[in-house]
């Protein structure tokens, strides 16, 4: 055999491992794809659901040290335009409104509340909340009646981890990266796909910090009332322009921005 057909041969054999290697990748990659729609079909299809979540925020400090902070709150959704949501922390309690008409958003802390046209439907709800004001619904993105596209936009990879247990749930750990971010999601096995907990972890900061959301108590199926997504401003408390609201889940980075926003 002649030093060119070693060369042939082993370069037959390193361009098939690399094709076999692409092959799996490209094959678990399905495999995550099509547990994430499952997950994302199964909670679309619910034309009424409410969840209690717990969700942590890592930020960086200018010392380049990671600080967590920690917020509960619970969500109730009524298709395709009525929601509820609150969002308890340290430095913020929040609650966002939508009768299907109207949207408010209330600085219970601060007593003052805001109010905006709801658009057309949950997703441009949340659209216009992002846009407009920069206020954040806690797992919006996996309420969303288009959630899969809005998930999988911009993967390069997918992959199924394993197996996990969250909250005694055992769950399907299956893990995402784009340019920016990586995530991770974790999905109860069975007939009933719920998410129960969502990892973001930043790429393009040092130290990557990560955004965390446990859920829990799912139910679905459940007729809410219109009660149930009214909204009747407190006792004391005064309309403002929602660009007013001072509602992060951390603290201001400058101590007296902080005493200005408890004004």
């Amino acid at each position: 055999m002649t030093k060119a057909s070693r060369s042939r041969i082993v370069l037959g054999g390193v361009c098939g491992a690399m094709l076999l290697a692409v092959n799996a990748a490209q094959a678990e990659e399905g495999a995550a794809l099509n547990m994430l729609k499952a997950m994302t079909d199964h909670v679309s299809k619910q034309s009424s659901l409410s969840v209690k979540y717990d969700s942590d925020v890592e930020v960086v400090t200018p010392s380049l040290e990671k600080i967590q902070f920690s917020a509960s709150g619970e969500a109730a959704l009524s298709r395709p335009d009525k929601f509820r949501a609150t969002r308890t922390g340290g430095y913020a309690d929040v609650e966002i409104v939508s009768d299907g008409s109207t949207v408010t958003v209330n600085d219970r802390d601060g007593k003052r509340f805001a109010q905006v046209q709801a658009g057309v439907g949950f997703d441009k709800m949340v659209d216009k909340l992002r846009s407009d004001s920069m206020i954040e619904i806690p797992g919006a993105d996996l309420l969303l009646s288009n959630a899969f596209e809005e998930l999988s936009s911009g993967v390069i990879e997918g992959r199924v981890i394993g197996q996990g247990v969250v909250d005694g749930v055992e769950c399907d750990h299956l893990a995402f990266r784009n340019l920016e971010t990586d995530w991770q999601i974790w999905i109860e096995r069975g007939e009933r796909p719920l998410p129960r907990k969502y990892v973001i972890t930043s790429k393009t900061v040092a130290t990557a910090p990560q955004y965390t959301l446990r859920l829990r108590d799912w139910k679905s199926g459940e007729a809410l009332s219109a009660d149930a997504f009214r909204f009747d401003p407190p006792s004391g408390s005064k309309g403002v322009a929602i660009t007013s609201l001072q509602l992060d889940e951390v603290p201001p980075a400058n101590p007296q921005e902080s005493q200005n926003a408890a004004r």
